[in-house]
């Protein structure tokens, strides 16, 4: 197997993750949290977003999240902005870092967004030039790129397209998202190497969710391919909402095990991410979703 010699982590728990669970988490628990993250060595978190409060109430404290911890380190806390009114609210949260979404999928997107994709280009447009004007790095993700749930498969092409438009637009990198967790591994290989023939590979991430078991492969698959970005939500934050009782993003824990394991570096100090797991699934009432979590969880309480 090819692997690269060092992996960056960006975790979306704080995000990505809390957005999708039903049970509200405190300001002050969701700023513990992302302490607990950065004390377990990593440098990219995702904190929270810029939504209207009315659709993702868990992230109505967004701006007052993000500007607690922006003191505690130089990192980078990338936030999601849908339009300039989101943008706005992140630059005076003093967000350095946005991050902007589109899909592969015409049904996601008038589903998720309300509109096509090429209306949330023309949505962009002026979030991106304003973003950049005041020195913001800019991420991007593209959805439901190995499936969707109204078209079901989505043609690599298509995914290709709308990569290389954020890229055009001043991405600096962009997370492919397998929204419904569909994928598998030769898929997320065919798809890889597809866009890496016309994009850099350094600026290719990777986000899978584990709705039927296969995020772990596809990770590697991924990584075969050259990719050394990959997304996770510590504790498997996040449930998907196009799978009754499905599980969502892959677990931080799972991903920095395997990693490890490999000897790749990813800079995480792993008896710390289990305790931020587990901090956090205590608060949700619920046992964390990695399955290397619940291990480490009975060897505990077996001793």
């Amino acid at each position: 197997m090819i692997k690269p010699q060092a992996v960056k982590i960006v975790e979306v728990g704080p995000r990505d993750g809390l957005q999708n669970e039903p049970k509200f988490v405190s300001m002050e628990d969701k700023i513990t949290l992302i302490e607990k993250l950065i004390q377990a060595g990593l440098s990219v978190i995702e904190v929270g977003s810029f939504v209207s409060p009315k659709w993702v109430p868990q992230m109505a404290d967004s701006g007052a999240v993000l500007r607690a911890v922006q003191p505690l380190a130089d990192l980078s806390f990338p936030m999601l902005v849908p339009n300039l009114k989101g943008l706005e609210a992140a630059k005076a949260a003093g967000a350095k870092e946005i991050a902007i979404f589109a899909a592969a999928s015409e049904s996601f997107s008038q589903k998720n967004i309300n509109c096509s994709i090429a209306e949330s280009f023309d949505r962009f447009a002026p979030v991106v030039a304003e973003a950049q004007k005041e020195g913001l790095k800019i991420r991007g993700y593209v959805s439901c790129v190995l499936g969707c749930p109204y078209e079901g498969q989505i043609a690599p092409k298509a995914v290709l397209e709308v990569s290389h438009r954020l890229m055009a637009l001043g991405c600096y990198e962009i997370s492919l998202g397998d929204t419904i967790g569909v994928g598998t591994a030769g898929q997320v290989q065919d798809l890889i190497r597809l866009c890496a023939a016309e994009l850099p590979i350094d600026a290719l991430a990777v986000h899978f969710h584990d709705s039927y078991g296969q995020a772990l492969a596809n990770i590697l698959a991924a990584l075969d391919c050259g990719v050394s970005v990959v997304d996770s939500a510590v504790a498997g934050l996040g449930g998907c909402p196009y799978a009754a009782g499905a599980s969502g993003n892959v677990a931080t824990e799972d991903v920095a095990y395997i990693l490890q394991g490999l000897g790749v570096e990813t800079g995480v100090d792993f008896e710390a991410l289990l305790e931020a797991g587990w901090f956090i699934s205590d608060k949700l009432g619920r046992s964390p979703m990695s399955k290397c979590s619940q291990a480490f969880l009975a060897r505990r309480g077996a001793s």
